[in-house]
């Protein structure tokens, strides 16, 4: 068995004294995609925040076997999709692309072929203020996936998209774990856990 590129143990976080995560654990390995569910409070962006290096926690947590941090050489290792990103004012969706793949070199689709999964192709002229939202989330995703990575963190990735098309990013993620590559996701979509392992969160307080 493939060592894990993902273990939380014991992870746990307070804000304001109030505890919002407590005693999470989770290991996750390469070709495996992991599910994180719970109910509301139960502190599921949190512990994928904690993953990413992007929230101080209480516990042990590794990433590719070392503790996660906001550095450039994380990631280089480790894409996310989280809140909608920052888009840069006056560059098309295709432009996006196209610098994601220019900045972190080639990775497992051409901005072409990314507009095309996504279904963007007929959207690529237009910049991302004018789209809608579950585009804009379609190209928050393509820019995750297209760019090369090993580990894949994604916070509720079905936000604003349609059924369809929440069935065809469970097969782009069953594709990039048979790949090698880890992804671990919070969801609420029943598709999308579906061919996932899961685990549950139970609320903190």
């Amino acid at each position: 068995m493939s060592e894990p590129t993902v273990i939380a143990r014991g992870v746990g976080v307070e804000l304001g004294g109030v505890p919002v995560l407590r005693g999470a654990d989770l290991t996750a390995a390469p070709g495996e995609v992991v599910a994180v569910l719970g109910a509301n409070g139960a502190g599921k962006t949190t512990l994928l925040r904690c993953l990413a290096g992007l929230q101080r926690s209480e516990g042990t947590v590794r990433v590719l076997g070392r503790p996660p941090a906001d550095t450039p050489d994380f990631w280089r290792d480790v894409a996310w999709a989280g809140d909608e990103p920052a888009w840069y004012p006056g560059l098309t969706a295709g432009e996006h692309l196209e610098l994601m793949r220019a900045v972190h070199g080639p990775g497992r689709l051409e901005a072409d072929r990314a507009l095309e999964l996504f279904g963007l192709a007929a959207l690529a002229d237009r910049t991302p203020p004018s789209l809608s939202t579950g585009q804009r989330q379609r190209l928050s995703l393509a820019t995750a996936l297209l760019r090369p990575s090993r580990v894949l963190l994604l916070d509720e990735p079905e936000r604003g998209l349609d059924t369809g098309f929440r069935d065809r990013l469970a097969g782009l993620l069953a594709a990039y774990a048979a790949d090698g590559g880890t992804v671990v996701m919070v969801t609420h979509d029943a598709g999308l856990a579906r061919g996932a392992r899961p685990l549950v969160l139970e609320a903190a307080a």
